[in-house]
């Protein structure tokens, strides 16, 4: 293997371990990324969606928030995963309301 490529797989290797480690301190700390998350925009709306740590394709990526439309306001905001113990039922049942599509 050339050194170039040997470089390229070092730092591919780099970052799924970064987003891996990221991945599991987040859900240590109460957040269930992975799969669909309850997320809060920065206008106080939640809403649904699909959170695959270092996969986006209909968001832009701000370390622990996203940029992406929010369907409840229907406009463009940072949003933020919600742990799920600060949510009440009924903050469970209005996101549910409100799912996003079904692409990271």
């Amino acid at each position: 293997m050339s050194p170039a490529a040997n470089r390229v797989l070092r730092i591919l290797v780099g970052v799924v371990f970064g987003i891996a480690i990221f991945t599991l301190v987040a859900r240590r700390m109460g957040y269930k990324l992975g799969g669909w998350v309850v997320v809060r925009c920065r206008a106080g709306h939640l809403f649904t969606t699909l959170w695959i740590p270092g996969i986006k394709l209909k968001a832009v990526d701000l370390g622990v928030v996203r940029f992406q439309y929010c369907p409840v306001g229907e406009h463009w905001s940072l949003v933020a995963p919600v742990r799920d113990c600060d949510l009440s039922d009924e903050d469970r049942r209005l996101a549910a309301q409100y799912r996003d599509a079904p692409i990271p």
